[in-house]
């Protein structure tokens, strides 16, 4: 639990009166912009910095000027900070040794991490020997080992390829879900954020944009900001106002917009084909632009219906586009 907490680096505020409750077992998100200031509370709450104002309370402690070792939190990093001479086994059994923990339980605590994270044929190896994957793993291994309250996860991913990102999203998701411990995870990759979390924090200058389901924050941004940041969105207004519309709910056709849809007419401006989808810009009679996105569902090598310059209709549905809170300069007017 968090409240008020600030902290200033000179005159910048990196975080500002922030407040946030984090359930036990929890998958939480902090989402954001370079800057936002997501990385330097998640140093708060490890200890790691300490804050300007407020307080910081682990299950009912308050921890706000302990250390990070009295805290019962571990943080895995980007660049994993494995020791290169220690073996797999070594590295992860590091802490427990620290701790005088007695052989036989501290073998039988590593054998158990590594089974969770799938790396017990490696135990032997160094980190040189291993992937950029195996590297990650036997750092989360090294962490959860130590059963900490609660795991703080700095962009742990960063540096994997799409591929090998994605699928450690659904093996964290596994790991968090099997040993039932609070991880606060920080990115600014949407995708990993809306996958794996149970809530997620959009953060910006310093300050919590918005708090809630990845579905929630997805298709009911609060702001324009949240529009933008998660995910594509079109701005648009409506009878009721500024309010955003996300791509995939709008509908081309050549045909007149159907009386229970909103829409207009104009022509193509761009196609993008993005493999599962094709993403269309379309510039409307009345000078707003309106992207669109078409799922790719023939294999005959076309990847798309229509082409620079078609005269076309956008249409959508009333209710998909949802009311925003706030407007800026940057968006459809």
């Amino acid at each position: 639990m968090l409240r008020g907490v600030s902290k200033h680096f000179g005159d910048h505020a990196a975080v500002r009166e922030v407040d946030l409750d984090i359930a036990r077992g929890e998958f939480f998100t902090m989402l954001g912009p370079s800057g936002s200031g997501k990385t330097t509370l998640l140093r708060l709450i490890a200890g790691f910095e300490v804050p300007d104002a407020g307080s910081i309370s682990l299950r009912g402690v308050d921890v706000t000027n302990r250390p990070p070792y009295q805290r019962g939190v571990n943080t895995v990093f980007q660049d994993y900070a494995l020791f290169p001479h220690f073996t797999v086994a070594g590295n992860v059994a590091y802490g427990l040794r620290v701790r005088k923990v007695a052989r036989s339980e501290r073998e039988s605590r590593v054998r158990a991490a590594l089974e969770m994270v799938r790396m017990t044929e490696f135990a032997d190896r160094k980190p040189a020997q291993l992937s950029g994957g195996q590297r990650q793993r036997v750092a989360l291994a090294r962490a959860i080992v130590n059963e900490p309250e609660v795991l703080l996860l700095d962009e742990p991913l960063g540096a994997l390829d799409l591929k090998l990102r994605q699928e450690m999203q659904v093996e964290l998701k596994r790991i968090q879900r099997q040993i039932g411990i609070t991880f606060i995870y920080v990115t600014h990759d949407q995708e990993e954020a809306l996958t794996m979390s149970d809530r997620l924090a959009v953060f910006r200058d310093g300050q919590i944009e918005q708090i809630g389901h990845p579905v929630d924050v997805y298709e009911q941004p609060a702001t324009e900001f949240v529009a933008g940041f998660v995910g594509t969105s079109n701005v648009i207004t409506t009878q009721h106002g500024r309010a955003v519309l996300r791509p995939e709910k709008v509908e081309l056709s050549t045909g007149s917009v159907a009386a229970d849809r909103e829409g207009a007419a104009g022509h193509v401006a761009d196609v993008a084909y993005l493999g599962m989808v094709t993403r269309y810009t379309v510039q409307l009679d009345d000078g707003r632009l309106i992207t669109a996105v078409q799922q790719n569902r023939s294999t005959d090598g076309e990847h798309g219906r229509f082409a620079p310059g078609d005269v076309v209709t956008a249409s959508w549905n009333v209710a998909d586009a949802f009311p925003l809170k706030t407007m800026s300069a940057t968006e459809i007017q």
